[in-house]
């Protein structure tokens, strides 16, 4: 009797609490310019959030206190306190610059892709 040429089917499994599990990726592996545009697309789909703003004028913070104590950019005898203070004034201006600055790029990323699909 002839065999039937039928592929075979990915199994899904259930776990203890009724969840449904695959298996995962079973084709072939992406190119590295693929990697980089799934997760550039990743990256762009995802929604601006204030935790986000806030990590990046944190960050900014950091490094004006570092270049404002240390003199790099002019005078070397600030105290850490007026280092300090300056850093934390920049964040509080930072975070919603930054937050404001990712939501106008989403906006703009969602009507780019939006008049694509259209």
């Amino acid at each position: 009797m002839a065999q039937t040429k039928r592929k075979r089917r990915s199994k899904h499994r259930g776990n203890a609490a009724g969840g449904i599990e695959s298996r995962g990726r079973t084709g072939r592996k992406l190119t590295p310019e693929e990697q980089k545009k799934v997760a550039r697309d990743s990256r762009l789909r995802k929604p601006p959030s204030w935790n986000a703003a806030a990590m990046k004028s944190g960050a900014m913070a950091v490094i004006l206190f570092v270049l404002v104590k240390f003199g790099v950019l002019g005078q070397s005898d600030t105290s850490i306190t007026q280092a300090l203070f300056l850093s934390l004034m920049a964040m509080i201006l930072y975070t919603p610059l930054a937050y404001f600055t990712d939501r106008w790029v989403y906006n703009r990323q969602q009507k780019s892709l939006a008049q694509k699909k259209a």
